[in-house]
Order: C-alpha cells, then sequence, then structure tokens
C-alpha cells in the first residue's frame, strides 16, 4: 500500500473519531468577543498531547494563546505551514431570535449536518488543519521539508493576537506556502480577498427643540445625506492585474455559487455597507450628533490612496462631519495558478470528479498576513453555510473530504 493510500485508509478508519473531534470542538464555546480560548486551547493541546505531537503555546494575551507545533521530514525541502483560528462569532442572549432551531453549543447533527456556531467558520478547516498535522505525522519519514501548524485565537478581531501576532514576531511560522481552511466551498480555492477600510463619521451641529427646525440643522438628515453620497464609491473603477482578471472572469459561476448569488458582481467592485447609525436622544428633538460606521470593501487593484481622494473629496462638502479610521487591510492576493493552487485542483478532481476554481474572496482571513510577505497562501474548506447567523452547519460529508483534502494536498507539496 503507498503512503498516500495509507493515509486515506487511515481517515476512514478513523472516521468516527474525527467527526467527534468537531462536536466536541464545536461545543466549547470560543466566541469572540470576548475572545477567551483558554478552553478551546485546552482541548486541542490534550488532542495533540495524546497523539504524541508536541507543540508549544504563544500567548501574548493569555485569554487568546496560540497553539504552534512543528515537525522535520528526514530530507530538507520545503516549509507548508497549516493555519486555523480558533475563536469564533459571538451569539446573542436569544439564539431563536437569530435563526437557531440547534443549540449553537450543542454540535448536534442532524441529516448528516453538523450544527454550531463555528461549525463552517472555522472549526471544520482548523480541525482538518490538526488532523492534517497528525496524519502527516504518523509518515514523518516519508516526507521532505517541514510541516508546522498554527491554532490561532482572534481572528474574528484580526488578530492582534493571534496570526497577525505570530506574523510580526516568530518568523519561524512564515513558511513557504500557507494553507487554510476557511469556509469557501468544495467548488472554489481562494487565492486572494479583498481589503476592509473601515472608517467611522460623526456629524456635529447645535441641535434644538424638535419644534424649533430652523434654528439647527438635524445632524441625522446630514449624516443620511453623507452616506447617500458615498455611496459613489462603488462607481470607482479598479485596475486589475491581468492573471486574477482572467481568473475572475473564468471562475464567475463558481464564485456565486460558494458566496451567493451576485458574488461575481461584486467581487471586482468596492463597496460600501453602514453597519451602524446612532443619533439622536429624544423624538422631538432636533439631533445635534450622529455617527455611523463605514464598512468600504477594496478589491484586488484599488489601493487606499485612490479610495481616500474619493472619501475626502465627498467629506468636504459635509463640513458638520468628521471621521476617522477604525481600521484597514489592504487587499491581498498571490497567483492564481500557483504549485498549491494545482495541488489542491488535482486532489479535490481525484476525489470528487470536479475541479474546483480559483477565486478572491469577499470576506478576510488571516491567509491575507502570508500574501502581505509575499508567502503564497491559499484557501479551501467547506460551504459557508449559516455563517455569522443562525444555524450554523457544516455537512459531514464536506468535512470529512476537506481533511482528505488537506491531508494529501499537504503530503504532495511536502513530497514533491
Amino acid at each position: 500500500m503507498s503512503t498516500r493510500d495509507q493515509l486515506m485508509q487511515t481517515i476512514d478508519d478513523n472516521r468516527a473519531d474525527i467527526v467527534r473531534f468537531l462536536q466536541d470542538f464545536v461545543r466549547i464555546k470560543s466566541p469572540n468577543p470576548p475572545g477567551d480560548t483558554r478552553d478551546a486551547v485546552s482541548f486541542i493541546r490534550a488532542f495533540l498531547d495524546a497523539k504524541g505531537a508536541d507543540h508549544k503555546i504563544i500567548d501574548p494575551e493569555p485569554t487568546m494563546a496560540n497553539v504552534v507545533a512543528s515537525f522535520d521530514g528526514p530530507s530538507p525541502g520545503r516549509h507548508l505551514v497549516l493555519n486555523g483560528h480558533i475563536d469564533v462569532f459571538p451569539v446573542g442572549n436569544d439564539p431563536a431570535a437569530e435563526g437557531w432551531t440547534q443549540d449553537p453549543w450543542g454540535g448536534a447533527i442532524v441529516d448528516g449536518k453538523l450544527y454550531g456556531r463555528g461549525a463552517c467558520d472555522m472549526k471544520a478547516g482548523t480541525s482538518a488543519s490538526i488532523w492534517t498535522y497528525v496524519l502527516l505525522k504518523s509518515v514523518q519519514q516519508d516526507l521532505k521539508g517541514k510541516l508546522t501548524l498554527t491554532c490561532v485565537s482572534d481572528e474574528e478581531t484580526f488578530g492582534p493576537w493571534g496570526a497577525r501576532y505570530l506574523m510580526e514576531h516568530h518568523p519561524e511560522v512564515h513558511g513557504d506556502c500557507c494553507l487554510n481552511g476557511e469556509p469557501s466551498s468544495p467548488h472554489s480555492i481562494r487565492f486572494g480577498e479583498k481589503g476592509p477600510l473601515w472608517l467611522k463619521f460623526t456629524v456635529r451641529t447645535p441641535g434644538c427643540h424638535g419644534a424649533y427646525t430652523h434654528l439647527s440643522p438635524s445632524a441625522t438628515r446630514i449624516a443620511t445625506r453623507l452616506i447617500s453620497a458615498l455611496e459613489s464609491l462603488e462607481d470607482l473603477d479598479p485596475r486589475f492585474p491581468d492573471n486574477v482578471r482572467r481568473a475572475l472572469t473564468e471562475s464567475q459561476s463558481v464564485a456565486d455559487i460558494a458566496m451567493g448569488a451576485g458574488a461575481s458582481d461584486i467581487l471586482p467592485k468596492v463597496t460600501l455597507n453602514i453597519g451602524t447609525i446612532e443619533g439622536g436622544l429624544k423624538n422631538n428633538m432636533v439631533p445635534g450628533e450622529c455617527s455611523f460606521e463605514a464598512d468600504i470593501r477594496l478589491p484586488i487593484g484599488v489601493d487606499k490612496d485612490f479610495v481616500m481622494d474619493a472619501v475626502n473629496e465627498i467629506a468636504a462638502r459635509f463640513p458638520e462631519a468628521s471621521y476617522e479610521e477604525v481600521n484597514f487591510n489592504p487587499p491581498a492576493y498571490c497567483d492564481p495558478n500557483g504549485e498549491m493552487m494545482g495541488i489542491l485542483q488535482d486532489t479535490v478532481e481525484d476525489l470528487r470528479g470536479f475541479r474546483p476554481q480559483p477565486v478572491v474572496s469577499l470576506g478576510g482571513t488571516d491567509a491575507r498576513l502570508w500574501r502581505y510577505r509575499d508567502i503564497p497562501a491559499y484557501v479551501y474548506g467547506p460551504f459557508p453555510h449559516g455563517m455569522g447567523s443562525g444555524d450554523e452547519f457544516v455537512d459531514v460529508e464536506d468535512f470529512i473530504h476537506l481533511v482528505r483534502t488537506h491531508t494529501l494536498a499537504a503530503f504532495s507539496y511536502l513530497t514533491n
């Protein structure tokens, strides 16, 4: 039996344990905020200990620790990094009101679907990374180079104590390539992602009694006009690298399958979302203050200065308004035709009979941090069913497929 066949047989033999691992992982609450992942970290450490996989903890913030493990093959080669995050979106005080019909921390399997917060985003992907690591550790003698596992906290708040901290302070996790299991869909492989630019606008006026509208303009009305003006940002014209443009054109139908109908239309565009808005104290008062937060997503080919020039031109027409930058991460991409892309495509085609297509992600992932350092990073994960909403789930067969794909792709990369 070849080593590849041995790995597949081991996954089949351990199928129940692999699924149970994900169930137990989902049952451990790790919402961010507040971001306390200590119980989930202990769960991962106990599993690695049981498998004889040495690891270390890097915890600049003790409540948000990172688990890092690494081993070398017997001969020199390349360094592959597996990356996944431990924290998940929060669940409100009334899950039913958010659309949950299953216990968000229950990990129940119903009709082949495993339900719970983090089931697809991204405890399935992180579980695939962990199992890939221990499975390849068992065939370490057949590998070249180095394999590193990074299970990080704090991804949901952009990783100041998680992947970002590791990349800035621990170059041993950089590697030559990164493989990540964030939600994508079995039919797509993410090679890039749009960049979020978050701005908070505040409109201030004198304010007055609601019957005396002649004495002060309304901060809320000015804010609504400012929001309408900001919608023109979506008309900005990006300039794509040729290889990215080709990939976007060729993957339009797959992008809609992976991220919902219409995704391919907004992938090449700047988008605007007004995430929060707050203004006014009482119905019979002209508001003297209104603030709102704008989530502007930059496609590949658009830089921050280009967008900010347009924002400044718009803001100048509203002297009552000021704004501040809350967060920014540039768009990031790597070669849509890179080696790991081809390995993943070949692996999926062999396992499932279809060839996943390169796509750009609408949302952000930690993979961007490797791409910022010119290290190729690819994302292959399950469908984003219920991601950030009620009844989040992952199809059990898709999860097992993910474990198989990551294991075989990593094996191929470390034996070429």
